[in-house]
């Protein structure tokens, strides 16, 4: 089976109505994605088919079970080589993306791909989720916040719940760790007003990586002292 036919097979697993045109902007994004590696450390997966695996469908996965539509609004904080973000904008045409991060030549990556690959209603912003997710044109503005592989699920909640409106969801992609942090993020999940929902178990093709979908109910606004400055996030942990 050709890399095209397991990204295709794999899409339209995930109950994703595949064109040509998606599948053509999935192969631009990672030839630009393995041209930008050379100058800076984007992925340390440069190979086609593991590029499409694991991160353009393991990425794509967060629409499992529902939470994550065409339409809604969608945060995607620390977002790094764009993931899960754009490729969820890759398949969801009209849903309205942000892409945060603190690196600006990430970002510089992130806006040629999608201007390659002509993607509309998406917003960049170089910055910190410390800071941004005090800022009221962003607080609490978002159906949807996600992030992948970024911190600790304490320090990922903080970070991520203060974006969300109260009944969104914060839709976390975890490694084979997920149920341990969990339980190292109940007092977080109290604190920032959000409840469990529950664990998606992720199964790639051609894969024997243990991956699962964490995902969270906003019940209650979260209070204004949260997000704190980076410096007593990472060192003091809601826990």
């Amino acid at each position: 089976m050709s890399n095209k036919d397991i990204l295709k097979n794999g899409l339209e697993d995930l109950g994703i109505d595949v064109n040509d045109e998606m599948l053509e902007q999935f192969k631009i994004y990672r030839e630009i994605l393995v041209d930008w590696n050379q100058k800076m450390n984007l992925t340390g997966i440069e190979d086609e088919k593991e590029v499409y695996i694991k991160h353009f469908l393991d990425s794509v996965s967060g629409v499992s079970n529902g939470y994550i539509q065409d339409g809604m609004s969608l945060i995607d904080v620390g977002t790094g080589a764009g993931f899960p973000g754009l490729p969820l904008k890759i398949c969801l045409k009209d849903l309205n993306l942000t892409l945060l991060d603190s690196l600006n030549k990430r970002i510089n990556f992130l806006q040629e791909v999608s201007n390659n690959i002509s993607l509309e209603n998406v917003e960049f912003i170089h910055g910190r989720a410390e800071d941004f997710g005090k800022d009221e044109n962003y607080r609490e503005q978002y159906d949807i916040a996600t992030a992948r592989a970024v911190a600790g699920l304490p320090i990922l909640m903080e970070l991520c719940v203060p974006f969300i409106k109260v009944g969104g969801y914060f839709v976390c992609l975890k490694g084979p760790n997920a149920n341990l942090e969990l339980e190292e993020s109940k007092a977080a999940m109290e604190v920032l007003g959000v409840e469990f929902i529950e664990k998606i178990d992720v199964e790639l093709p051609d894969s024997e990586l243990k991956h699962n979908i964490l995902v969270f109910k906003k019940v209650i606004n979260t209070p204004e002292k949260y997000p704190r400055k980076a410096g007593k996030l990472s060192k003091k942990p809601i826990k």
